[in-house]
């Protein structure tokens, strides 16, 4: 591996309380109506679809590269090795690997 820096995620846990925080203001101000928040929801149904899709990528993309189940179980939470294991055989009726898993991305951004 080289020295280059890893890639990030786009968004973090830090990113979105304070964009949530900044938007509550901005309701409890009133500058937000029902349907500013209507149109935000619809925003954020999108982008939490679009990150479940990275993270299946990522999920496939670690197993390329070698990481076990058990390696992996924790980032699903309370490291049993069922929640990725039955993600993964989900997304093997879809896609065998991460590149196929990218052009089906690409095909749905494209439609």
């Amino acid at each position: 591996m080289d020295d280059a820096p890893r890639p990030r995620a786009p968004i973090t846990e830090a990113d979105v309380l304070a964009w949530l925080e900044t938007a509550a203001a901005a309701v409890q101000a009133g500058e937000l109506g029902a349907t500013d928040l209507i149109d935000l929801l619809g925003e954020l149904r999108r982008a939490s679809a679009a990150c479940a899709d990275a993270s299946d990528w990522a999920l496939l993309a670690a197993r390329e590269e070698g990481a076990s189940l058990r390696q992996i179980a924790p980032v699903f939470g309370k490291g049993y090795v069922r929640a990725p294991a039955a993600r993964l055989e989900k997304l093997h009726r879809q896609a065998q690997n991460s590149g196929q898993w990218l052009a089906i991305l690409r095909h749905k951004q494209s439609v």
